[in-house]
């Protein structure tokens, strides 16, 4: 989505750790292409770290020394939103607090913003540490998303998707999805495996959530209408992370039994329908048939 070029941003909402090293150099997971299946079991999940990394949950996240950016003097307007990736990440978060915060009001549930921490390689986290191969991240004991910017490269060069901004705020609106979950009480519904079990429903209802943040975009005041070529540019984020064309890329066979995400078809399914019902009333992938 284009963002309003006189809109004001709020870097303050966006941590920026990018070139810190993670302290005494705890990194979980090394890079490269044998990474592929963690991106795999991990990619946009909002799961527990701890459980595949082995990370010590309820740990304080530690970054060495002040953090320092140039989100604050960079990240100033809309239009440095449209030039450049890391003010995207800024607006969207932006857009995002602004759509959930009165969406939960409304609803008169209470509502806590979540950290969004941007970082390159690896970062500590309460959910352990991690490395850029495990893709972007929500963490539930610390209620931060994490993103290495450089996922977006690989989204497109090991996975073959098309890209785009909208493609990018797809993927963050889904890992704030996990967030609204987690704040619900709905994120720990179901951990369950398989083409219609419990992960793969929340999963798809992140996909949801991220889908009526796109429908409402536009009433936060950051964003532009949505045209039918950014639409575009998040289905194919979503079809290109499905699990079965994952496992076809990265096993050369497909097993619903193992899903933890959903097909393509479910993921573009249920961004779909969040976008066009515009509510999160829409989004009960635990009762419904996915």
């Amino acid at each position: 989505m284009t963002f309003r070029r006189d809109v004001e941003l709020d870097p303050g909402q966006v941590r920026d750790v990018r070139g810190r090293r993670v302290r005494g150099g705890g990194i979980a997971l090394g890079g490269g292409l044998g990474t592929i299946i963690i991106i795999a079991l991990m990619l946009l999940s909002g799961g527990n770290l701890g459980d595949i990394l082995g990370g010590g949950l309820g740990a304080a996240p530690a970054q060495e020394g002040p953090v320092s950016s140039e989100l604050a003097t960079e990240c100033q307007t809309g239009a440095d939103a449209n030039e450049r990736q890391d003010c995207r990440i800024v607006g969207t978060v932006n857009s995002l607090h602004a759509y959930w915060s009165d969406a939960f009001a409304a609803s008169g549930n209470q509502y806590a913003q979540p950290g969004t921490t941007l970082f390159t390689d690896a970062v500590d986290t309460a959910c352990g540490a991690a490395s850029s191969a495990v893709g972007p991240f929500y963490c539930p004991v610390d209620q931060t998303i994490y993103i290495d910017l450089g996922f977006f490269d690989d989204l497109e060069a090991r996975f073959g998707a098309e890209g785009g901004p909208f493609a990018e705020e797809y993927v963050l609106a889904h890992e704030y999805g996990h967030h609204v979950q987690n704040l619900l009480g709905l994120l720990e519904a179901g951990r369950d495996a398989g083409a219609e079990g419990g992960a793969v429903r929340t999963e798809l209802q992140a996909d949801c959530f991220a889908g009526v943040w796109g429908a409402n975009a536009v009433q936060t005041g950051f964003l532009e209408p949505i045209t039918q070529e950014q639409v575009n540019q998040a289905l194919n984020a979503a079809s290109v992370i499905g699990d079965d064309r994952i496992q076809e890329q990265t096993q050369g066979q497909v097993n619903p039994e193992t899903w933890t995400h959903g097909s393509s078809e479910q993921r573009q399914q249920w961004f779909s329908t969040g976008l066009e019902a515009g509510s999160a009333d829409a989004c009960d992938t635990f009762d419904a048939d996915i």
